[in-house]
This record gives structure tokens, sequence and C-alpha cells, in this order.
């Protein structure tokens, strides 16, 4: 897919500030991080649906499954060949399959990035990418002498990230939609 719409929840500020530190972890070791991505959407998220086109999404459907606690995790891995994408998991709950499910559900069928259809979707959020392999250790290592311990958040609404024309908009729930 050359160009992609995507729905992804979005934190509180409190977690999107954690996040940004596990970020700042990883430059402040030499690696890669998120915290390199400069441009004015980047903020910690998880992805729920990436397709190539999404008409209007009923949104109102999904307000009252939010806000939702969630607990982020421990690192995971993700990639083949010679780098990887570091991320911490998202412990899966009822409450997030169910977000997730209709999500899918409300979008209707389309041409969905295989990785994020319910019963193959991994919930993250993406700390690097293009880590090289020789470097894991390092990004693991710097991850844990920041804490490295699961850490309580709360999902506070869906965006949609447009990224022919460059765009976020809130879709449902509250909070803002800019980086904090």
């Amino acid at each position: 897919m050359a160009s992609v719409v995507s729905l992804e929840v979005v934190f509180d500020a409190a977690t999107d500030a954690a996040v940004r530190r596990e970020w700042a972890l990883l430059a402040d070791a030499g690696l890669p991080s998120q915290a390199q991505h400069t441009g004015a959407s980047n903020r910690p998220h998880v992805t729920l649906l990436v397709r190539s086109a999404l008409p209007r999404f009923p949104a109102e459907r999904v307000e009252g499954m939010l806000p939702l606690p969630l607990t982020l995790g421990a690192p995971v891995l993700f990639g083949t060949g010679r780098t990887r994408v570091v991320a911490r998991s998202v412990v899966p709950t009822t409450a997030l399959l169910d977000l997730h499910g209709a999500v899918h559900a409300l979008a209707g069928s389309g041409d969905d990035a295989p990785h994020t259809h319910p019963g193959e979707w991994t919930p993250h959020v993406t700390l690097a990418r293009r880590l090289p392999l020789d470097r894991v250790g390092d990004a693991l290592a710097a991850l844990a002498d920041g804490g490295g311990e699961p850490l309580a958040a709360h999902a506070l609404g869906i965006r949609r990230w447009d990224a022919a024309t460059r765009t976020v908009s809130r879709i449902a729930g509250r909070g803002t939609l800019e980086p904090c």
C-alpha cells in the first residue's frame, strides 16, 4: 500500500510522556528511536487498522468504548532481515479486543494490512524502527535501565492518520491530537 489510512488509539498525557521517555532513552544510547521522527503527527499510539482507503467511519459507534485502561508490557521485536522494530507490547484485554473487532466490523471489508486483522493483530506501541540486529541487546538494556516495568496506560481516543494528505483527525474519544 503506497498511500494508507490508519486508525490509531491515542493516550492520555501521562502515558504519552512515559513512552516519549523510552524514545529518549533509546536516542540517548545512540540507537534508532521514534524520537528521531520529528513530524508534527508523531505520537505514541496503538494501530487498530491500516488500509489504502477508508470512507467515513461511524465513530459514534465506538465512543462508549473509550476511555480504556491498558497495560503496556514487555518489549517485543518485529521484523526479519538485518533490522527489527522494537515496541512495547500492549496486554490484550477483552475490552481492547472488543474495540479492535468493532473498528474492523464498522470499517467493513477492505484491503487491510494483514497484521491488523482480528486474530492476527499484536497490539503494541512502536519505540524504534530499523534497529540493527547487533544492537538489540543495547536497546533492551537501555529500556531496562529506564525501569522497563509494566506501565498502566489510558487510551482516550482514536485518531485517523491519512498518509496521502499527511493529516490527523480525531474520530472518537477525547483528548488532544497534538503531540504532548
